[in-house]
């Protein structure tokens, strides 16, 4: 999920290295803080010998007991490196997990990463700290199937927001019906922390990886996964990577690394795509921003400013301009192009976006916040376009039926979502890869939000009593039906179901897209059924499509 943060960068921030702003305060009800809160727990190390012997699992980095509830087991707070990014490990690559002995205790969710207190992702509102890099893992003893398809989930959050410890990705419902599959939720670093260029300042060249330790840390999550998960019962070499906003992205982007490849064999992108991501330049420039906030001028400076100082600051001034780098190092200059070249085409890819992506952001910053911010950034984004260009993105706001607030929004849809997600399609497919592409159209029940941004979370992991992002429950059909298609892909590689499988009692075939007839799975609340781009006028492909070339806005 894309923070609600972005309404504070029309918050002026004058932090210094020396002075500890702390978080920002929360609007969320504050039995849902403590709640939240009451998730985080010390795991510690077992001495004594007492602990149940059943549900303690031996991984390289020591052995690991659970807690069963019901049929599920969940292992929570599991550390991936071999030291916390603190102290002189900030800013640096993970330290990879080493052998350990000991015997500790998974029984609690571990901190989040440090970030903004907001009032649109309860992961904000966890106990955070730097010492973050912990996965999660739940497993259904009931289902004694052999090398189970393993589902790593990539928490979003606009690369600057998000934990793990979020109610609404808890994974017990989701393992309790749909056994047959190890779910596993992993930690990265985030905003300034974990996606922040170094290497221009004068003590930066011991630095290199600054710009990507987020997607680093993921894959250091992924190889311990690689490594460990066949002592939970999980298949090492049928794992689905999947996430939403830039947890989609994210997944989007590991198959261009070499080095990630090995480690999953499918993807599943939610309102995602290599589109979140900023070039070198505008890195720098990013970071200039904040060191001159902050009072810093080296990475010296940056190393003696509280971590949360530096949190708090980069997520009030940088909204939607700390991500990923395309560095030429870690990331191709040109993601998309890397597609199209067929870099991952051996990786199967399921991927979509909802009808009204920027739902989510005009309920959070009321029409008229979001009208003016997202016309202040798509005004900036012209500067740096070729005219013929601009001429399309203003062809299609005319052609847009509604006042300001409408044109606006039904241009952010295209240009940060819809459009990129056809065009990762588009290029996968034309490389030889296999994917399949779906259209999320359930509203929601609260204002302006329709179907918005993560309105099918509650869906994807069978919680539908988290409203949050929903204000109502779905259809319990429809929630299952798509939890299945998700399974079946992570199993199999292809998300259609017989009859067998269908809670609607009703084979579902879905077929892989392909550039000329464009096919696509709707997804109406009562009526999941298969059609084409075409039918809906998703894509612009004349005046929107063109536009992805320039990234985010």
């Amino acid at each position: 999920m894309l923070p609600a943060i972005l309404i504070s960068s029309f918050i002026s921030l004058h932090a210094t290295c020396i002075l500890d702003t702390g978080n920002m305060v929360s609007t969320n009800a504050v039995s849902d803080k403590e709640m939240i809160k009451a998730r985080y727990g010390e795991n510690k190390r077992i001495t004594d010998g007492n602990y149940d012997k059943k549900l303690a699992i031996k991984c390289i980095n020591g052995t690991f007991v659970g807690k069963k509830t019901e049929d599920v087991v969940a292992y929570k707070g599991i550390p991936f490196v071999g030291k916390q990014p603190v102290g002189k490990n900030r800013f640096k690559k993970p330290v990879p997990f080493g052998k350990d002995g000991g015997i500790y205790e998974a029984y609690h969710f571990a901190k989040g990463s440090l970030q903004p207190e907001t009032n649109d992702d309860r992961g904000a509102l966890a106990v955070l700290g730097e010492d973050c890099l912990y996965l999660n893992i739940w497993k259904n003893t009931a289902d004694v199937s052999a090398k189970k398809p393993v589902m790593v989930w990539i928490h979003g959050g606009g690369f600057t927001q998000g934990s793990t410890v979020n109610p609404l990705y808890d994974g017990f419902n989701f393992v309790k019906d749909n056994g047959e599959v190890i779910l596993v939720s992993v930690a990265y670093r985030l905003g300034g922390l974990g996606f922040i260029h170094l290497s221009h300042l004068p003590d930066g060249k011991d630095y290199p990886d600054a710009q990507n330790l987020g997607l680093l840390d993921q894959m250091m999550a992924l190889k311990w996964v690689h490594e460990n998960i066949a002592a939970f019962g999980g298949d090492p070499d049928n794992v689905t990577i999947f996430g939403e906003s830039a947890g989609g992205a994210s997944v989007t982007l590991l198959p261009l690394i070499p080095e990630a490849r090995g480690f999953f064999r499918r993807v599943i992108a939610q309102s995602g795509s290599p589109i979140f991501t900023s070039s070198t330049e505008e890195a720098i420039a990013a970071t200039n921003e904040l060191m001159e906030a902050l009072g810093a001028k080296t990475v010296a400076d940056l190393l003696a400013c509280p971590a949360d100082t530096i949190a708090n600051t980069a997520g009030t001034i940088l909204a939607l301009r700390d991500w990923p780098e395309r560095d030429g190092y870690l990331l191709p200059l040109d993601p998309f192009d890397a597609y199209l070249k067929g870099e991952a085409k051996e990786i199967d890819i399921l991927e979509g976006c909802n009808k009204d992506e920027m739902g989510q952001f005009a309920y959070f910053m009321t029409p008229d916040g979001f009208t003016e911010y997202f016309g202040m950034r798509r005004e900036y984004k012209f500067k740096t376009m070729l005219p013929e260009d601009v001429e399309k993105a203003k062809a299609f706001m005319d052609n847009t039926l509604g006042n300001k607030f409408h044109k606006t929004f039904k241009f952010g849809d295209q240009v940060f979502f819809i459009a990129p997600v056809f065009r990762l399609s588009e290029n996968h497919t034309a490389a030889g890869g296999r994917t399949y592409h779906y259209y999320f159209r359930v509203e929601t029940s609260i204002p302006y939000f329709l179907s918005g941004h993560a309105a099918e979370l509650p869906v994807v992991f069978n919680n539908p009593q988290d409203t949050f992002f929903t204000g109502r429950a779905y259809n319990d059909i429809f929630n299952h039906t798509l939890q299945r298609m998700w399974v079946n892909f992570a199993k199999k590689g292809d998300p259609s179901l017989t009859a067998e499988e269908s809670p609607t009692g009703k084979a579902i075939k879905w077929d892989l897209y392909n550039s000329d007839t464009k096919p696509i799975m709707v997804f109406d609340e009562f009526n999941i059924h298969q059609g084409f781009e075409g039918d809906y006028g998703i894509v612009d492909w004349k005046r929107t499509y063109p536009l992805t070339k320039y990234y985010i806005f």
